[in-house]
């Protein structure tokens, strides 16, 4: 995204890092420190300000919310963060399959 982009246009971007620490622990119901684990896990990678101050997307945010559902029902946030990339992966792995299957062959046959 560049300096010239309108910002209508970064509001709509899932990538665009509009929330600070403290609001995306707000939205989350978490703490900031909650936020530094799945940093240091590295199930998220904070984007940073010119002040390096960690900023965070809506996409990072929905990340994080299903990492603190499971942690809050019991699971180590280690375990979390790997189900969530799994979950994740899994997720990026099926919607190339269906990709794929609607392609259709790729020499030509039925």
């Amino acid at each position: 995204m560049t300096a010239d982009t309108p910002l209508s246009g970064r509001l709509d971007d899932d990538d665009y890092p509009a929330y600070t620490m403290g609001r995306a622990a707000e939205m989350l119901g978490a703490t900031p420190g909650f936020l530094r684990a799945l940093g240091e896990a590295r199930l998220i990678t904070p984007l940073r300000s010119e002040g390096g101050h960690r900023r965070y997307s809506r996409y990072q945010l929905r990340i994080a919310a299903r990492a603190r559902e499971l942690v809050d029902q019991g699971t180590p946030i280690e375990a979390a963060c790997r189900i969530v990339i799994l979950e994740d992966q899994l997720e990026e792995a099926q919607r190339l399959n269906e990709e794929f299957r609607r392609a259709g062959p790729a020499d030509g046959t039925d």
